[in-house]
């Protein structure tokens, strides 16, 4: 009886999870080309259960056979397909089709600047010309992308007077000229990135920088991958199972409360 309530509780937390991972998608369903996360669940390992207190087997526990104790969340994992392309007709909006991701020279808070990775190509030109996110960190050219160097010597730099133009292979034009190149790359195993923060991911150790087939589109935007429809759909689904986890500790409280002061009372 008692094993029911853990049952339940596992469940509840498993779906208290579930719900948090959720919103975070729904939080970001307007975020320029957010991935959305998903889910899994798994059972607690397998516990051999005994006969307390028994004598019956020359002190020995007698084996009762196995149980478990309920469910708790296996893996977190991240849903990398592409979202649908918005136009925006900024010369320096860009979207990736194709797998691949856009290379930051990104600053932390502590001034320590390392490379980032990011599919959002809401980009803009500084005062100096340097391409930038629209944080402020610089975006890396072809070289810094391959050799993930953030160097300054790695940076865009354009003319910002002048148009800009960029063809599908990323090459940076102004006046018919070439004037850089955007840098995009891949990754070999994507179990080796890591969200970061800030739209953009971590590459952990072990995981190696690739090139990338991505075409590039200019005066366009990705949007997130997240279905509103569906994510709603799923939070009825765990906001039921969450309910159904309610009662049945409600209903194992009054089964136990009849047990001790009913059943076992002393007359």
């Amino acid at each position: 009886m008692v094993k029911g309530l853990y049952t339940a509780h596992t469940g509840m937390v498993n779906e208290m999870r579930r719900l948090d991972i959720l919103s975070n998608n729904l939080a970001n369903a307007d975020t320029t080309a957010y991935k959305k996360e998903g889910t899994t669940s798994r059972t607690f390992a397998d516990e051999m259960s005994v006969r307390m207190k028994d004598s019956s087997n020359y002190g020995q526990p007698k084996k009762l056979g196995e149980i478990t104790y309920g469910v708790h969340l296996g893996q977190v994992y991240t849903d990398y397909s592409t979202g649908s392309f918005k136009v925006t007709d900024n010369t320096t909006d860009f979207a990736l089709d194709g797998e691949g991701f856009f290379a930051i020279a990104f600053t932390d808070k502590e001034g320590n600047t390392s490379v980032k990775y990011t599919r959002d190509g809401a980009f803009t030109v500084n005062t100096e010309g340097y391409l930038v996110t629209k944080d402020g960190d610089y975006v890396l050219n072809a070289t810094g992308a391959r050799n993930g160097d953030p160097d300054e010597e790695n940076f865009i730099r354009v003319d910002p007077n002048a148009a800009i133009a960029v063809d599908k292979m990323g090459y940076i034009s102004q006046n018919n000229q070439i004037v850089g190149t955007l840098g995009i790359v891949d990754v070999d195993n994507y179990d080796y990135l890591e969200k970061y923060g800030e739209n953009m991911y971590n590459l952990l150790d072990g995981g190696n920088r690739i090139a990338s087939g991505a075409r590039i589109e200019q005066g366009v935007l990705e949007t997130s991958n997240v279905n509103v429809i569906n994510e709603m759909v799923n939070m009825i689904t765990i906001q039921r199972a969450y309910e159904a986890g309610q009662k049945v500790i409600t209903s194992i409280d009054s089964t136990l409360d009849r047990a001790v002061n009913s059943v076992g009372k002393v007359q």
